[in-house]
């Protein structure tokens, strides 16, 4: 997948960007999640939908960004799915050792298979969470 600058890496307002698919409950209360934790300035969001992550990102399929979630590092490396977990909570306040356990041997080998498994149901994954939430209120 080709590097794509999102910003300068050097600047203190170089943000990591986290497109995500915007139609997915999972995804959308995961970004919340993320978002609440992280230090201002450290993620922006986009949704995979967005015409913004079109006209910022024309390399990105949908079709990739709708399989997994990207992480575009400042210095323009891309990190998807299971991958891009470990560097999402490095960068949160509180969740650091959340990486490290990511990335044990072992973990790091059944991580990218729980990933596309929760990746492929999201939908389904969502209806019954809401079904739940609907029915404990």
């Amino acid at each position: 997948m080709p590097e794509a600058p999102v910003s300068d890496p050097a600047s203190p307002e170089a943000s990591a960007v986290v497109v995500y698919d915007g139609a997915c409950q999972l995804c959308a209360s995961g970004v919340a999640w993320v978002a609440r934790r992280a230090r201002r300035g450290e993620f922006e969001f986009l949704p995979c939908q967005a015409a913004e992550r079109r006209a910022r990102f024309p390399w990105m399929e949908d079709r990739v960004c709708m399989e997994a979630i990207q992480l575009i590092m400042p210095d323009g490396r891309v990190l998807a799915g299971a991958a891009a977990l470990p560097e999402l909570m490095r960068r949160l306040r509180g969740w650091r050792w959340l990486a490290t356990l990511l990335e044990l041997p072992g973990v790091d080998l059944l991580a990218p298979r729980v990933y596309a498994w929760i990746a492929r149901h999201r939908y389904r994954i969502s209806t019954l969470l809401r079904r739940r939430h609907d029915r404990s209120a």
